[in-house]
């Protein structure tokens, strides 16, 4: 029975959750009631209690049970373990004092309800009620323990009954006193929880700027550790559900449950870090997973099952988890000599020290006093500042290995030095020879260069003499059909005036002959007749329009010609975007063969600051390259369609040349400004079209894109800035 005891208490501290579960004496070996008078001292021993059998029994009923159904407790902490059923206690307390008030206290704050009764002055029965399931500020006493006020008068005797409901562990330290004296014990205590919050902050924040100063993952996790820690004293104390959350009595209660389970993560994730169990322990780490799986499903039992069950489950998980990390340190210290391990199992040994204690303390060995009851707080201090000790220790090996590494590399340095130096020697000698050799390549390599230079000019200019060339036939076409019609009308127009001066001069002669008026009128009207004279102006008529239309048609090539060829395209102007679309259309007209229509959505746009010539040749090449597109899809049908838009943006202008053509690939597409590439057959593309226009519209600091679509065509868009940069 014993040994069960120390196990379970063991169990219960190493968590910190006071999970202290013991087998209940067998009623043949209960120790009958026998009424002692109960003040003032701890009454652990001087109380007898009852576990009810059912739902329906009440104050009434057990009251009026007889003693033998009560079993008298035997140790100075009664200890009833784990259950879900409700537990009765029963004592008689004599008021030896002057005080006519009394606290009746159990000093353990994870309880769930306790209700106390008492007979009042006309024989009934009252109750005072302290539930988790309540606000903190529904106590009378302001206490995170279970204390109760008994109006007593002095050398009075009263009995008292108190009703236990809770899914942990049922342990009653009980004690009875005056007010002054529970209250200075429990100032005591709360001064004594106050050091160990303050001294834990203190190293909480000392490590945090350890860790933003040298940046080493151990500290962060060593913070972590030492708060979930910290939270968890402080839910253990009861302080958390007096200061921190009074109005929130269901997180209260699963805190209970919570904060074993984080403490568990967090002591793993820390040893794991801290030990390095990847390296020298990678199996057991695999294990301690298993550990962190069973938290969490106790947790959740917890949340959405049996509390009752997962307590029991925190109790089945405590005990092995501490001595599996126990036997992890001691396997790293003993297997590798690694020494922060050494300093882990150090700082454990003072924890298991405060914990032996305290089950000395629970079985009545030790006395129960505000020492023995801090006992843990003491412990887990002392464990939080080993462990902040072995970490600037780590710190200490790192300098130290960086110092020795310092030493070598300054070692290594020297030795370099000595072995440059009787080197420099003979380089010296091949430097001034190699540099003889690398001015006479450097020699070759500005002619090369020079060369390439001229050679790259001359490609361009030829880009630009195969362009026009390419267009010359059609240029000289579209200006040869005006001019062979206004030549083919010069000889009709000549002898319809040659017949009309012949008219003329007969006209005179009839108009000097002396007869009368109706006689000439009716001469004048024979002439008309014989010479044809209205069909003879009608003809001249439409021989001088069609003079004048040839001619105009000539003036607008020429025109467009000269728009087109620029002689200032080496210098920044305002020119008309669209004016020189049209000029290039003017140009290339020839190669629609009336098989391929443009249309043309010109926006209202300003006027662009730029290299109007090499614009006109960027435009040439795109719909050249359009065209091509259309008919090698098309062949010699009808169909083809260039759709040219322009619109003006913020500060750009944006035009768009668009295709129905034969589109491409994308592997065509990424290569499509490259020099000398091109899917035309030899002999008729460079391959320099359109990396000449990309360079041209990043001279313009614009940018050029392209989308394609296989067998359906392809869209070029350029954009450019209203007002060149270098303007």
């Amino acid at each position: 029975m014993k040994f069960s005891k120390y196990c379970q208490l063991f169990c219960l501290l190493i968590t910190f959750s006071l999970t202290i579960q013991v087998a209940r004496p067998e009623s043949s070996d209960t120790i009958p009631f026998k009424g002692e008078i109960l003040y003032p001292e701890d009454i652990g021993k001087k109380i007898s209690y009852y576990i009810q059998n059912s739902d329906s029994e009440n104050i009434e009923t057990v009251s009026k049970l007889p003693h033998n159904l009560f079993i008298h407790s035997t140790e100075n902490i009664p200890n009833l373990g784990v259950s879900k059923n409700t537990v009765w206690l029963r004592c008689f307390v004599q008021n030896q004092t002057e005080n006519s008030k009394l606290f009746f206290e159990i000093d353990n704050p994870i309880l769930d309800n306790v209700t106390l009764f008492y007979k009042n002055s006309t024989n009934n029965w009252e109750s005072q009620t302290i539930s988790k399931e309540l606000p903190f500020e529904n106590r009378k006493v302001k206490n995170q323990k279970f204390i109760f006020s008994l109006d007593l008068p002095p050398s009075s005797i009263q009995i008292i009954y108190l009703s236990v409901v809770t899914n942990t562990p049922k342990v009653f330290p009980c004690q009875i006193g005056i007010p002054e004296q529970i209250n200075d014990r429990n100032n005591d205590e709360d001064i004594l929880s106050g050091v160990y919050l303050g001294l834990m902050l203190v190293m909480f924040l000392y490590n945090l700027f350890v860790y933003f100063t040298v940046r080493d993952k151990s500290y962060l996790y060593y913070i972590v550790y030492i708060l979930s820690i910290t939270i968890m004293q402080v839910v253990l104390k009861g302080l958390g559900f007096r200061y921190f959350w009074p109005s929130n009595p269901a997180f209260e209660q699963f805190s209970i449950f919570l904060l074993p389970a984080v403490t568990a993560f967090t002591s793993i994730a820390f040893m794991n870090n801290f030990l390095h169990t990847a390296v020298y322990a990678p199996r057991l780490r695999k294990i301690l997973y298993l550990f962190v799986v069973s938290y969490i499903v106790t947790v959740c039992i917890a949340l959405w099952g049996d509390r009752t069950v997962s307590y029991n489950l925190l109790n089945v998980n405590a005990l092995p988890l501490a001595l599996f990390m126990i036997g992890t340190a001691a396997y790293i210290w003993f297997k590798h000599r690694y020494r922060p391990a050494a300093f882990f199992l150090i700082a454990w040994t003072f924890f298991l020290l405060s914990i032996i204690l305290f089950v000395l303390k629970e079985v009545g060995v030790l006395p129960n006093n505000i020492f023995t009851t801090s006992i843990i707080l003491i412990g887990s201090s002392i464990e939080a500042l080993l462990l902040s000790f072995a970490l600037a220790d780590k710190i200490n090996i790192y300098r130290k290995e960086k110092d020795a590494a310092q030493a070598e590399s300054l070692q290594t340095a020297r030795e370099n030095e000595r072995i440059i130096r009787e080197q420099n020697i003979t380089l010296e000698s091949k430097v001034t020879d190699r540099t003889k050799e690398l001015k006479h390549t450097n020699d070759e390599l500005n002619t090369t260069l020079s060369h390439l230079k001229e050679t790259q000019s001359q490609l361009v200019e030829s880009e630009k003499m195969a362009s026009l060339g390419q267009l010359t036939a059609g240029i000289a076409h579209e200006i040869n059909n005006p001019i062979n019609f206004v030549t083919s009308n010069v000889k009709p127009l000549k002898r319809d005036v040659s017949l009309l001066l012949d008219l003329m001069l007969k006209l005179e002669e009839t108009a000097s002959l002396e007869v009368a008026a109706s006689e000439k009128q009716k001469r004048i009207d024979a002439l008309k007749t014989e010479y044809d004279f209205d069909y003879l102006k009608e003809e001249i008529e439409f021989l001088l329009k069609g003079i004048n239309e040839g001619s105009t048609r000539t003036a607008e090539i020429v025109k467009g010609l000269r728009i087109f060829s620029r002689v200032d395209e080496d210098d920044l102007k305002k020119a008309d975007i669209n004016e020189g679309l049209d000029s290039t259309i003017i140009i290339i007209n020839n190669l629609l063969n009336g098989k391929i229509t443009i249309d043309k959505q010109y926006g209202n746009i300003p006027l662009v600051e730029c290299y109007p010539g090499k614009l006109n040749q960027v435009f040439l090449n795109l719909i050249s390259n359009a065209i091509y597109a259309i008919n090698a899809r098309i062949k010699d049908e009808a169909g083809g369609k260039i759709v040219i838009k322009t619109e003006a943006k913020e500060n750009t202008v944006v035009i768009t040349i668009e295709d129905n053509g034969c589109g491409m690939n994308e592997s065509t597409r990424k290569r499509l400004f490259e020099p000398f590439f091109t899917t035309k057959p030899v002999g008729e593309g460079t391959g320099l079209g359109l990396s000449i226009s990309h360079n041209t519209i990043k001279k313009h600091f614009g940018k050029i894109t392209v989308q394609s679509t296989l067998n359906e065509g392809t869209t070029f868009t350029i954009e450019i800035p209203i007002i060149h940069p270098n303007s």
